[in-house]
Formats: C-alpha cells, structure tokens, sequence
C-alpha cells in the first residue's frame, strides 16, 4: 500500500476488464454500461495497490488486448476511445495525456505467443474469453523510436 509521501500512481497499472467491449459506434446505453464496467474494475484495481494518489497529468501510454471468444465483429480501433474515456477521473483528468496506444485483437484458432508475459496479463490468458486487458505505462519509452 501507498505511503503518504508516495502519491504517484503505481505504474505500470494492469486491469483485466471481464467481458467483450462496446464499440464506439454501439448504442449509448450499450457504451456507458461498458464505461462503468471498466472504471468500477479499474478502481477495485487501485484499491488493492493504493492507499491514496494523484490524477496522472504527465504523458501516459495505454496498451489493449482483447481477448475474443469469436471472431470480433467491427473494427477493433472502435474499441478503443469507450475505455480511456472510462478511465477519465479515475487515472488522469482528461484522456489527452494517452500519447500512445496499442491495441490488438486475439482471436480463436489465430496462433499468437507472447515472449515475455506479465503476471496479471497471464491471469487474462488463463480466464475464458471474452477478457480485456489494459496496461497503462508512464515510462516515456515510447518517445525513443529507434
């Protein structure tokens, strides 16, 4: 647990969101109901890992995974704006401070591995589909392109 000098979020923040995401272009409904699922999973997240901390300002990267349990249907960019907008007051103020994103789709009968595996992203792999995992990073690897 966070110590009263220590009010940075822990990075890097995984969250394993159960479930099959709602595309941008879905009903309202469908979206916020999705946008409640993350931000409730997002601070029972924090709750295990933090006492108290401060929204993130500085530049964030946020990777996605989805796991499928079908073919996805749509486009998997259409996931992506309904989850960090979820994640609004609850990680950072304003989604703007996401200077990168990586997203990917898994799907069955698609062979994938993984070189090196995370332990909460292990945990999504091991549960049934559909899962999203979210990883947020605030090491600003990113800017260094080789």
């Amino acid at each position: 647990m966070a110590t009263p000098d220590d009010t940075s979020l822990p990075f890097p923040l995984e969250i394993i969101v159960e479930g099959t995401p709602v595309s941008a272009q879905g009903s309202s409904f469908a979206r916020d109901a999705w946008k409640r699922i993350v931000a409730e999973e997002t601070r029972r997240r924090l709750q295990e890992l933090t006492d108290w901390y401060w929204l993130e300002e500085r530049p964030l990267s946020a990777t996605i995974f989805y796991f499928a349990e079908a073919p996805m249907e749509g486009d998997i960019d259409n996931i992506v704006k309904p989850i960090l907008d979820a994640l609004k007051a609850i990680v950072y103020h304003d989604d703007n401070v996401v200077e990168r994103v990586l997203v990917q789709r898994f799907e069955p009968d698609i062979p994938w591995s993984f070189a090196t595996v995370p332990n909460l992203l292990r945990t999504a792999l091991e549960q049934m589909p559909p899962a999203v995992y979210i990883r947020i990073e605030n090491d600003l690897a990113w800017r260094h392109i080789p």
